[in-house]
């Protein structure tokens, strides 16, 4: 729970460059939830963040533009009745979020045509599929 947070095995934010906001969550709990501050926010400023190397710090923002206000990703939890249970959501949703932003783009597909045979397969599939409706019809 303490310490820096995880994000893959090149990347983990420090504890630092965390910053936790609890409230009164709404949902299941009884008379508890409204004594209890068990929703969590926990907010990560990447943007001024020292964690990432550049290029990825580059690519996290780019990919999370929509999401960030100000430079800041922002995560909120109130899905448990326990404030520890929402923290390790949390922390489960950002690290996550994070790896995603930060992962090599996918492969550029290389465009293949169709084999010769594969062709001659489907063209010859779709002649017996018409002669086989042809035969049913009354005019034939």
């Amino acid at each position: 729970m303490s310490g820096p947070l995880q994000v893959s095995d090149s990347v983990s934010i420090p504890e630092a460059e965390l910053h936790w906001r609890f409230s009164r969550s709404s949902g299941p709990g009884g008379q508890g939830v409204n004594t209890t501050d068990s929703r969590v926010e926990l907010s990560f400023d990447l943007a001024a963040s020292e964690a990432l190397d550049p290029a990825l710090k580059v690519r996290a923002l780019q990919r999370l533009g929509p999401r960030l206000v100000n430079g800041v990703v922002t995560i909120a939890a109130s899905e448990f009745r326990s404030q520890l249970r929402n923290r390790e959501a949390a922390e489960t949703r950002l690290a996550r979020l994070l790896r995603e932003a930060v992962a090599p783009p996918p492969r550029r597909r290389r465009p293949t045509k169709p084999s010769r045979g594969a062709v001659e397969r489907r063209i010859s599939a779709k002649k017996r599929r018409s002669d086989l409706k042809r035969l049913r019809r009354d005019d034939h």
